[in-house]
């Protein structure tokens, strides 16, 4: 029960922090999502093999944490969640790719190493720069900026939804499982059997719930609109913003940095 809590509390700070008022939350939210969509497309493409030129690339995501005055601890946290199940892809990598790479004096590396490393320093990358956005921007202002780039209405409208009713779907999951606690007596309840009942009874009051939620929207007038609580428009700041981040990823996306100032610091040139 405390789980399902603090999952929602968790979900909702999200929210919380996109209320903030620094010059990255008052940037229009399009900006925002292209050059982040151009960040991830940029760590993506590195080859397989890639580790030293994907470092730093780190500039753009500790940048957006500083200026817009969000909590490093709860970011990282947020994306440590997944790190087990991008290891759990990436584990088979050094089991079927055992070609030797790299020689770093007596110890060998293969190609499967590498491109394990690889995975995961993209997968944190494109994850923690997913989940700034969401915390300077928010879902409903993504699915705005989506709609607003040419996205047709309907799918952003379904984005939103889905992320709206995972609150619903947590909450009646809570209310689940506080009821079964207090049932069992403290104990640990009727067993696996009784998992299956609570599962569907959770699906049909969930259902209930939605039906609910959206008879009250319509009631309120909502008629497909997205209407935030942050309005901007698209101006000198923006166009700035997307320059000079677009250029300075586009100048790590062609230069290995690392590699350059290794060749400098050991004599070896550009």
């Amino acid at each position: 029960m405390s789980s399902i809590d603090g999952a929602i509390l968790d979900f909702k700070r999200l929210e919380l922090l996109a209320k903030g008022d620094t010059g990255l939350h008052r940037l229009d939210a399009r900006a925002k999502v292209l050059v982040t969509a151009l960040f991830v497309i940029l760590v993506i493409s590195h080859d397989r093999y890639e580790i030293s030129a994907l470092f730093p690339f780190f500039i753009f995501p500790a940048a957006m944490i500083a200026a817009g005055n969000l909590p490093f601890a709860y970011i990282v946290r947020k994306i440590l969640l997944l790190c087990p199940f991008v290891m759990v892809v990436a584990m088979f990598n050094p089991l079927f790719d055992r070609a030797i790479l790299l020689q770093a004096g007596p110890l060998a590396i293969s190609g499967g190493w590498l491109s394990f490393i690889s995975i995961i320093l993209r997968s944190i990358l494109t994850v923690g720069s997913a989940f700034i956005l969401l915390a300077l921007t928010g879902f409903s202002g993504v699915c705005r900026a989506l709609e607003q780039l040419g996205m047709p209405r309907p799918f952003a409208v379904q984005l939103l939804f889905l992320y709206r009713y995972i609150f619903v779907l947590t909450e009646e999951g809570g209310r689940a499982a506080r009821a079964r606690q207090l049932r069992s007596g403290g104990k640990r309840g009727p067993g696996i059997g009784s998992v299956a009942t609570l599962i569907g009874h959770l699906l049909l009051r969930t259902w209930q719930r939605a039906e609910r939620v959206y008879i009250a929207m319509l009631s309120r007038g909502f008629d497909g609109s997205f209407h935030t609580s942050r309005s901007s428009s698209f101006g000198t700041r923006e166009m700035y913003f997307i320059i000079c981040w677009g250029l300075f990823l586009l100048l790590l996306r062609s230069t290995n940095l690392p590699q350059r100032i290794g060749g400098l610091v050991t004599g070896g040139g550009l």
